[in-house]
C-alpha cells in the first residue's frame, strides 16, 4: 500500500509504470496474511508488515524493467527477488514478507502448535 492506495498485479504496462513511478523515492507497506488450520479449524492467523523504500528510478529504467515483463505477475509491479530487488534500498520487516510469504513468523507459529522441522 502506497499512501491508502493497494496496489495489486498491474493489468498492463501503462499500470506498471503508474505503479513504479508512484513507488520511487518513497516508503510503501507490505501486508502479507497467513493462517494455520487443522481439522478444518483456524488455530492462528495474522497479518505481518514490511515498510519497503525504494530509490529515486529514471524513467528509462522502469521502462527497462516493464520491457523484461517482470513486473506484470507482481503484487505493486516489482519482484524483491528479481530485477526489481535493485531498486530497494531498504526493506523494515522482513524480506521473505514482501516475497510474499513471512517464514520465520509461519516457522515460529507452526512451532507453537507442535509442527517441529525434521
Amino acid at each position: 500500500m502506497c499512501d491508502s492506495h493497494i496496489l495489486e498485479k498491474p493489468a498492463d504496462a501503462a499500470d506498471a509504470r503508474r505503479m513504479l513511478t508512484m513507488l520511487s523515492a518513497r516508503t510503501h507497506t507490505v501486508v502479507t496474511a497467513f493462517a494455520l488450520a487443522r481439522a478444518g479449524n483456524i488455530l492462528e492467523s495474522s497479518p505481518v508488515e514490511s515498510q519497503v523504500t525504494f530509490r529515486k528510478l529514471t524513467d528509462a529504467e522502469i521502462d527497462a524493467y516493464i520491457a523484461t515483463d517482470e513486473p506484470f505477475d507482481k503484487a505493486g509491479a516489482y519482484g524483491i527477488q528479481g530485477i526489481g530487488g535493485g531498486f530497494i534500498s531498504q526493506v523494515e520487516g522482513s524480506r521473505d514478507n514482501v516475497m510474499g510469504l513471512p517464514t520465520e513468523r509461519v516457522v515460529t507459529a507452526l512451532a507453537r502448535h507442535g509442527v517441529r522441522r525434521g
